[in-house]
């Protein structure tokens, strides 16, 4: 299955958006560059996969770096503007998830109970987080729909290097497709289970997990 945001080749991927924030954050507060160690601390990965963010990121021209100086990193024009533009995004995004739509009480599925009316507002954020690595995909594709993840559903996913057995997770195959599919670990390689037995499982020692998905929402 294909998702409708796979990132196309200059476009940074979540975990790459990350960085480019924590690049800017660290800038503005202490006024020079992080090392590759710093950012790799402030994320919670290795420095290996910095590097390697860094390399995508310069060839997507967002990056650049005087050769042989430290704390040299610095974002280009391109890669502000794109910021910006998501700083104004959030900030619209963060008003409606706050706002949310009014909570008015529970119902039964099963049997009946007493209508109990509650005036709060349920919001996407209240349930999930509204922090930089939570983020939501389309979904396009049926080959999860054994597990009620349908076409046109929307994932909502936390950026997350790891994943463990069974979680459901957006991974990058090679540089850059992008698959949602339940995540197994096996002795030399990975194996992303599909749950649709029209697909076959894919099999991969080049893949990175750039999230792990936390929850659905479905437009009936």
């Amino acid at each position: 299955m294909q998702l409708k945001t796979a990132m196309p080749m200059n476009q940074p991927t979540p975990r790459q958006l990350q960085l480019l924030k924590a690049i800017r954050s660290f800038q503005a507060s202490q006024c020079y560059s992080p090392t590759i160690a710093e950012l790799a601390s402030e994320l919670g990965i290795s420095r290996s996969t910095v590097f390697e963010h860094i390399a995508a990121l310069r060839k997507k021209d967002m990056l650049w770096a005087c050769l042989g100086k430290a704390r040299s990193l610095n974002l280009t024009s391109k890669a502000q503007k794109l910021l910006n533009l998501f700083v104004d995004n959030s900030s619209n995004s963060s008003h409606q998830l706050q706002s949310g739509i009014p909570f008015a009480g529970r119902v039964a599925a099963g049997l009946p109970i007493e209508a109990i009316e509650e005036a709060e507002p349920l919001s996407l954020g209240s349930h999930f987080g509204s922090g930089d690595d939570i983020f939501a995909l389309e979904v396009t594709g049926d080959s999860m729909i054994d597990n009620d993840i349908r076409n046109g559903d929307y994932v909502i996913c936390r950026c997350s290097p790891s994943a463990d057995d069974g979680q459901l997770v957006i991974a990058i195959i090679g540089e850059k497709d992008a698959t949602l599919k339940k995540f197994y670990k096996e002795k030399k390689q990975v194996r992303l289970q599909p749950a649709n037995d029209n697909y076959q499982p894919i099999y991969s020692d080049n893949c990175r997990i750039e999230a792990v998905v936390v929850g659905l929402v479905r437009k009936l």
